[in-house]
């Protein structure tokens, strides 16, 4: 990894979250009234701690988004809105993925395929050079790479160590070897070593076992894994299999990992079809872990796992079972910004 250009952590300090607000033209529009009131939700939590930074399909969609968020009390003073088209709203994977260097940022603007292709994806490709268009990053350089990723796949540990899974990565390319990937992803995201996990998915997930379903870091030395203790589960063998990998990886400095198992939801099942429920999809804001909660017993037992893996964080449940509908969680909803990358320009809202 490059002394002058960094991929940095989520937990290190954010300027604002960045989201887009579902509507009628997004795949939400069936159940889009149980999802809205999931991005209240989200919203109204993280402005406790920092500003959101919200995309918008049209001004129609921002006086109404501004109208439920007022009603439910949120505080404006937090939030803001650009117009910009969007496909869908899944900004962990359409959005930029931030570099820190010595001049600035450096927004990496990965070719996005509706993941691997399942999806119309046209404007969510396009997404990260309109909002660089519209100067709502400032100077920061935007770097265009010819090469399928979405932020999703990827988790580092802000000390060059990144965590992804081979199942993801060899779906996007399977004309790439591993050491060829491991070269690839060192180079573009400034890492120095890449973990992969074998093991690992979630039934109900269309990433292709995106890392942000299965597992995270907490800190360079710990990380937050999603666990299956149900012995009758279909994914036991392989989250099993998953927990041996991470207890066999060692730190860049030889140590073992902290690892914190998190605890496993009920089946959640619709039109029998069965959903994604994963903890480990949580949001780190400054201060507080916004905790995907599914309505279940677990959810208690999840969020003592993450208070012990985030003894500085305030833990934060927001319901998010209409958004595994969908296939995805809390995380894969929002992108964080690092310090300083995104500044206000005149009133919020």
């Amino acid at each position: 990894m490059s002394e002058l250009t960094r991929f940095p952590a989520e937990w290190e300090m954010q300027s604002a979250v960045l989201l887009a607000w579902p509507h009628a033209g997004t795949d939400w529009r069936e159940r889009l009234d149980q999802v809205e009131e999931t991005y209240i939700a989200l919203v109204a939590a993280i402005t406790r701690y920092q500003r959101a930074l919200i995309c918008v399909a049209d001004v129609n969609l921002q006086v109404y988004v501004e109208a439920r968020l007022r009603s439910a009390r949120v505080d404006m003073r937090q939030v803001h809105f650009i117009e910009t088209e969007y496909d869908d709203t899944w900004l962990r994977d359409s959005g930029p993925i931030t570099l820190r260097h010595e001049n600035g940022f450096r927004l990496l603007d990965f070719r996005f395929t509706g993941w691997g292709g399942k999806f119309e994806a046209n404007r969510d490709d396009r997404l990260i050079a309109t909002l660089a268009h519209t100067g709502v990053f400032r100077d920061a350089e935007v770097q265009r790479i010819d090469f399928a990723l979405e932020g999703g796949a990827v988790e580092t540990d802000g000390n060059g160590t990144l965590l992804t899974t081979w199942r993801c990565l060899n779906h996007r390319h399977p004309g790439l070897s591993q050491q060829e990937l491991t070269t690839r992803l060192c180079d573009y995201l400034a890492q120095n070593r890449v973990l992969w996990l074998e093991h690992g998915y979630l039934e109900g997930d269309d990433t292709d076992a995106h890392i942000d379903t299965l597992a995270r870091f907490a800190a360079t030395d710990a990380i937050v894994f999603q666990a299956c203790d149900d012995p009758n589960d279909i994914h036991y063998s392989e989250l099993t299999a998953m927990a041996a990998e991470l207890a066999a990886f060692r730190t860049d400095d030889g140590k073992v990992y902290r690892l914190f198992p998190l605890p496993w939801a009920a089946p959640i099942t619709d039109q029998g079809r069965r959903l994604a429920a994963s903890y480990a999809n949580f949001l780190i804001v400054n201060g507080a872990i916004l905790m995907p909660a599914y309505d279940d017993p677990a959810d208690a037992a999840a969020a003592k796992t993450l208070a012990a893996a985030f003894p500085t964080h305030e833990i934060v449940p927001v319901p998010c079972r209409p958004l595994i509908w969908q296939n995805g969680s809390l995380h894969c909803i929002t992108m964080q910004l690092p310090d300083a990358l995104w500044i206000p320009h005149g009133p919020a809202g």
